[in-house]
């Protein structure tokens, strides 16, 4: 479904490569961790896979389209298959939940027939049906979340790429935000979610790739999740203290990691027209 072969990313204004020879693919269904110290990649690997940015050599492929010689006037189009949720929320303060759910269908034309039946749908599987009619600033933080969330899924999107979609909540909300994720991932969703929060990834049991200076350096299942969480007390997950270390040389993990041969689980494909949860409209 996503794959980027020999891909390098080098901003004008840098001396060094953003993304250096980045080979992965992520298969339809699959839900990954990306995981780094600042500065190692991530935010230009999400940027490379919505073409906000152009790769400097290499090549990146999303459902057979090939992102370097897309065309402008269908960029949109493209990022329709895609629902992103950002750190920091991004909802128009002006307007209700219920609009800022609906202005992602709106956008697109979607006919208000199938906003009106479409939206309580997204916001009831966020459990934010009560909170329809307020403004984003009656709400809190993992209220916003989910509201993003939701947003995200307006359009039944194919992929889900959430950058940071913990860092301003509550670690109990953190791990519900995660959650909710994993659920529509097992409905058939690709998941791509960039992180600090280790205990976050130490919790859950999917294939993490770890970006240190622009470089893979790690890519697979439990045994590189458990390499690059290993310094988590285990008792704070349970607390559900999620502890943020500082920036770390994630090089340090390439020799526990390089020589395992990693299987990576691929759930099966679902396939439904709109993303379903147990008693979920079709």
């Amino acid at each position: 479904m996503i794959e980027f072969n020999n891909v390098s990313k080098k901003y004008d204004s840098a001396d060094s490569y953003a993304l250096k020879d980045i080979n992965i693919k992520i298969e339809k269904g699959e839900f990954v961790f990306v995981v780094g110290s600042s500065g190692a990649g991530k935010s230009t690997f999400l940027k490379l896979m919505m073409r906000e940015e152009v790769a400097s050599s290499g090549c990146i492929t999303v459902d057979d389209i090939n992102l370097n010689t897309i065309k402008k006037r269908d960029i949109p189009k493209f990022r329709r298959r895609l629902g992103i949720v950002f750190q920091d929320f991004r909802l128009i303060p002006n307007m209700t939940v219920f609009d800022n759910v609906a202005f992602a269908m709106r956008v697109i034309g979607t006919n208000e027939k199938k906003i009106r039946r479409r939206v309580p749908y997204v916001l009831s599987l966020m459990g934010l049906n009560e909170k329809a009619r307020k403004l984003p600033k009656e709400l809190s933080g993992g209220e916003q979340q989910r509201v993003a969330l939701a947003r995200a899924l307006a359009n039944n999107a194919d992929i889900i790429i959430a950058d940071e979609p913990t860092g301003n909540v509550d670690p109990q909300m953190s791990y519900e935000i995660v959650d909710m994720l994993m659920r529509l991932n097992e409905a058939g969703t690709t998941v791509i979610m960039v992180t600090h929060e280790h205990s976050l990834v130490r919790c859950f049991d999917k294939r993490v790739i770890i970006l240190d200076k622009g470089n893979v350096v790690a890519d697979g299942g439990t045994l590189v999740r458990e390499a690059a969480t290993s310094h988590i007390n285990a008792a704070s997950e349970i607390a559900n203290e999620y502890v943020v270390p500082p920036d770390e040389d994630y090089t340090a993990y390439i020799g526990e990691t390089e020589a395992v041969e990693v299987a990576v689980e691929v759930p099966n494909e679902v396939q439904a027209e709109e993303i379903t949860v147990e008693g979920g409209e079709n």
